[in-house]
């Protein structure tokens, strides 16, 4: 069970669980930010109506253009909301990509390609659903549901997870947590292993154009930096010690390989081998902007370059797998193959 606590001249205070004035509330908060329930993706719909006349919370798309259903337990139990998720992605998973288009145009004033195009920065794939997932959000879960979920998911790669809220109260002021099932990337790997292929092993990490970070810089002084906002500084925390990656600018191609060195940290507070602070050596405005708010201040990871290429030497086929995430894994075997020859990467094989 999630405790809160109140350090106060050296003392823990006890954080009381509080009520919402309405369950509504979450729903609200969750539309307005799926980054509370870890997603990474867009509402298409709210209060969607299904064929057979219920209706989905939540339908949220993500960036590889699968669907993601979003149920809150309210007054359910949650066993009862498992097998409603489950009735609502039998559903969904008949949905084409012209079904999909039109629903979002019954909730939106506006096309799903121009959502999409102003959430990431990009077209939208062609082709939508080729799999889909489901989140359950509630207060608590009780143990044969976790059972239930867990089962579904780490046994029968079904793509289903929970997330769970928990409202605190002290001395007049409330606060808010969230916890998960299970972790929501795992989650999502189980989920599409069967339709996209086996990981390669490899992570894709992308940091836009030469105009927007320098090439050169990262690679003379072995980092690799993220800001904008935690939609997008959150995914440097998916790198561990020595993962492998392949470095992707925007407009040209692959420039460098490398194994993370250190993990994520603030651009501030990093370290160079020579013991000096990054931000005292290297003079980029993104670094230190926004230094003093953690929500939009800029995040390294420490990278050990390997190999590297110059700009105008980039790395590249046509069709080559690239896409807007900061940080993300390559499932692409023909795109890993090629790195692994231009760069002289031994590759290990797909991961399961």
């Amino acid at each position: 069970m999630t405790q809160l606590f109140k350090i106060t001249d050296g003392r823990l205070e006890k954080a009381s669980r509080a009520q919402l004035e309405r369950e509504t509330l979450i729903e609200d908060w969750v539309a307005g930010d799926l980054g509370l329930v870890g997603l990474d993706a867009i509402i298409i719909g709210r209060q969607v109506r299904t064929a057979h006349d219920q209706r989905i919370d939540l339908l949220a798309l993500n960036e590889v253009g699968d669907l993601i259903v979003i149920e809150l337990k309210r007054d359910q139990t949650p066993r009862e909301v498992v097998a409603q998720v489950l009735d609502y992605a039998s559903w969904i998973s008949d949905l084409t990509t012209q079904d999909i288009h039109r629903l979002a145009r019954d909730h939106n004033d506006t096309s799903l390609a121009e959502l999409y195009r102003r959430r990431f920065g990009a077209s939208l794939p062609e082709t939508l659903n080729t799999a889909h997932q489901m989140l359950i959000v509630a207060g608590s879960f009780d143990e044969a549901s976790e059972r239930i979920v867990k089962y579904l998911s780490e046994v029968h790669d079904v793509g289903i997870n929970a997330s769970f809220f928990s409202v605190f109260e002290q001395d007049g002021q409330r606060w808010l947590t969230t916890d998960f099932l299970l972790d929501q990337d795992d989650v999502t790997d189980r989920a599409v292993k069967k339709v996209r292929g086996p990981w390669t092993g490899f992570y894709y990490i992308t940091g836009g154009t030469e105009e927007d970070r320098s090439w050169e810089v990262m690679r003379q002084h072995g980092f690799f930096s993220a800001h904008g906002g935690r939609q997008y500084t959150d995914k440097l925390g998916n790198l561990s010690l020595g993962d492998q990656v392949f470095y992707y600018q925007k407009g040209n191609g692959y420039l460098g390989y490398g194994l993370v060195s250190d993990e994520k940290t603030l651009a501030t507070e990093f370290w160079l081998p020579d013991g000096r602070k990054l931000v005292e050596v290297v003079d980029e405005y993104y670094l230190t902007e926004h230094a003093d708010d953690p929500d939009r201040a800029a995040y390294v990871v420490g990278v050990d370059w390997k190999c590297a290429f110059p700009v105008d030497q980039a790395q590249t086929f046509p069709g080559i797998f690239a896409n807007q995430n900061v940080v993300c894994k390559i499932y692409q075997q023909e795109t890993a193959d090629f790195l692994s020859r231009q760069f002289g990467v031994e590759a290990e094989g797909p991961k399961s």
